[in-house]
């Protein structure tokens, strides 16, 4: 179903590494447009060169400064003249028991994992509307389905995605504008790096063990765009085989 893909302008936060940057080259071997977005340019800026991406399309961005969001997307109007897709992906996981009151680490995943993801929206939404069009990815997770100890704060921010979502699909039916919810289980990637708390550390490195690759969520994100644009693939929850949680 590449046709669908083929030329079409993908916008994605959090590209510097993992689920986004395996996206950026699944999507980019397909024939889409991809802008990337992440807070660490050196990288992007690897990753561009890999690609064979012009230097304007990447943007150094940190998904909880409104501006530094819009600037991303706009970046991508300003190049195509449109934007067909945003993968909201950027997110962090510093998960801890609600005892030990990491107070900063709940702000931080409040404010990369929901008000990332709005912003992105905000940024994105106006553009689509106006051509009457677009796809709205947002990662969620295993953990907007199931909760466990050491994972409440995460597990919040992942349901607040699913919650927003749905409210989002509901809205854009005017506009013929698709969304979609991708919950992936233990996916390899960085993301179990940013857990500080070692004996949840410990145990997420258990679920991990056999981790499949970030290929795998590219996949699912090319199956939900590469529908005909009367098919809205809303969510798709996925694991390895072997994962119990």
């Amino acid at each position: 179903m590449s046709e669908n893909i083929n030329g079409k302008v993908v916008v994605i936060t959090g590209a510097s590494s993992g689920l986004g940057a395996e996206t950026a080259r699944h999507l980019t071997r397909q024939g889409a447009k991809v802008v990337l977005g992440a807070r660490r340019l050196d990288r992007l800026t690897e990753l561009a060169s890999d690609l064979g991406l012009d230097a304007k399309a990447i943007v150094q961005t940190d998904v909880t400064n409104r501006a530094r969001a819009k600037a991303l997307v706009d970046r991508a109007v300003e190049l195509h003249g449109r934007i067909d897709v945003l993968l909201n992906n950027a997110g962090l996981m510093p998960s801890s028991m609600l005892e030990k009151l990491k107070v900063d680490e709940w702000d931080q995943m409040i404010d990369v994992n929901i008000k990332g993801v709005l912003y992105g929206i905000a940024a994105a939404l106006p553009h689509m509307q106006s051509q009457k069009s677009g796809q709205i990815i947002n990662v969620s997770s295993v953990a907007g389905h199931k909760v466990g100890p050491g994972g409440a704060v995460y597990a919040g921010t992942k349901w607040a995605v699913r919650a927003i979502s749905e409210g989002l699909r509901q809205e854009v039916k005017p506009w013929n504008i698709r969304t979609t919810i991708v919950s992936p289980g233990a996916v390899a990637t960085e993301l179990i790096d940013t857990i500080i708390d070692q004996d949840v550390a410990a145990g997420m490195a258990k679920v991990y063990e056999d981790a499949i690759p970030a290929s795998s969520f590219a996949r699912v994100v090319a199956f939900a765009i590469a529908q005909p644009d009367d098919v809205d693939i809303n969510e798709v929850l996925f694991r390895p085989t072997s994962q119990m949680y």
